[in-house]
């Protein structure tokens, strides 16, 4: 009998909370949205599946480590978690996207750089609303960078300065970057009119093979020189994308692009939804950071449209810009851009934005990288 009521005080059942079994809700429910509505399912079935293994409720007083628990020394998952405390993810996460990324869209029409850079107001507004929230300057940093639509730069830049809301501001980036589809339709119809979606855009000029190689190198040099503290995500970019543009080195660049980015995203997303345990996710200020997630999302679409419509005041008829695409300046790649098409196709089928939405998209990348290595800049070295 002892060794039976033991055998119960090891059992979950014995030792489960409320907190737990509303987290393993949420992580359910996130599995349910990537499989039944398909929103980026890479990202959030890994992430739904971490929240149930994080939050299975397990026998832990007196100091017992049974080393299965994601923050118990010799834990697999604690081993899997380093790489996410320690920022050795992102990188390379950085470097898969740079390797699968073409940058012609923004070559081909460098004006569109503006609106991916516009899409960065998001940032920086809920940087300031966070603040007046009564959060630390790096906790409002951290929280701005989900507006950048981009979870490797939010893992990123809040293990620097605000390592106690990774788990929050992981899952809110990840999430919205699932979310575009559903949130930036509604938000590009009501600041957009019917003519100005109609709008079509001149084909792209060609880029050559020429330029496809200088710019992986100019555009570190110049944004590096601009903002060294982004150098482990942009350095890693750009050496991805010289690897696929240079021809010489298609093996290195097809693994980037498929087998390390997909390992890669397989254990981040895993170990950020399991560090998501209740009793640290289940709080007001965790709620808090959700809806200025969303905040700092919808703003940044808000910018990019927005600055879409001010460029088309200044352009000629033949080169005025579909606001859609404006949209798509916020760094979920391709997601952001897909969106931008479909809605284009809604009004036009003849109307093929994808390849103009790329531009300002990729551009986003490096935007938000670029804003976060300027928080960085303030806030880590003060």
């Amino acid at each position: 009998m002892g060794n039976l009521e033991k055998l119960i005080t090891f059992t979950g059942f014995a030792n489960v909370h409320t907190g737990n079994l509303v987290m393993i809700l949420i992580g359910i429910i996130l599995i349910y949205l990537a499989i039944k509505k398909d929103f980026e399912p890479l990202l959030l079935i890994p992430i739904g599946f971490g929240i149930l293994i994080g939050n299975i409720p397990f026998y832990s007083s007196n100091g017992i480590n049974l080393e299965i628990g994601i923050n118990q020394n010799g834990s697999i998952l604690n081993y899997l978690y380093f790489g996410v405390i320690k920022g050795i993810y992102p990188p390379l996460i950085f470097l898969g996207i740079g390797a699968m990324t073409d940058f012609s869209a923004m070559l081909s029409n460098p004006k569109l750089i503006l609106l991916g850079a516009a899409a960065q107001l998001g940032i920086f507004l809920t940087f300031w609303l966070a603040l007046t929230f009564g959060f630390t300057p790096e906790q409002a940093a951290s929280i701005g960078i989900i507006g950048g639509a981009n979870g490797p730069i939010a893992i990123f830049l809040t293990n620097k300065l605000a390592p106690e809301l990774l788990g929050v501001i992981a899952i809110s980036a990840y999430l919205y970057m699932a979310l575009v589809p559903v949130i930036q339709p509604p938000i590009i119809k009501l600041l957009t009119t019917k003519k100005e979606r109609l709008i079509k855009m001149k084909p792209p000029r060609p880029v050559s093979k020429k330029e496809r190689i200088i710019f992986p190198v100019v555009g570190l040099i110049i944004s590096l020189f601009l903002t060294p503290a982004a150098l482990p995500l942009l350095g890693m970019l750009f050496f991805g994308n010289i690897l696929r543009e240079s021809g010489v080195t298609k093996r290195l660049a097809e693994t980037a692009a498929r087998p390390l980015i997909d390992i890669v995203t397989i254990i981040l997303g895993l170990a950020v939804g399991a560090s998501t345990q209740a009793d640290v996710f289940l709080r007001w200020h965790s709620v808090l950071i959700f809806f200025m997630g969303a905040f700092a999302f919808i703003t940044a679409t808000v910018g990019g449209v927005g600055f879409a419509k001010l460029m088309n005041l200044f352009l000629k008829e033949a080169h005025k810009v579909n606001p859609i695409i404006g949209a798509a300046g916020v760094s979920a790649v391709p997601a952001a851009a897909r969106v931008a098409q479909k809605m284009g196709q809604k009004y036009d089928m003849t109307n093929h934005l994808i390849q103009h939405a790329m531009g300002p998209n990729v551009a986003g990348v490096i935007g938000s990288a670029v804003a976060a290595g300027c928080l960085l800049s303030l806030l880590f070295f003060k």
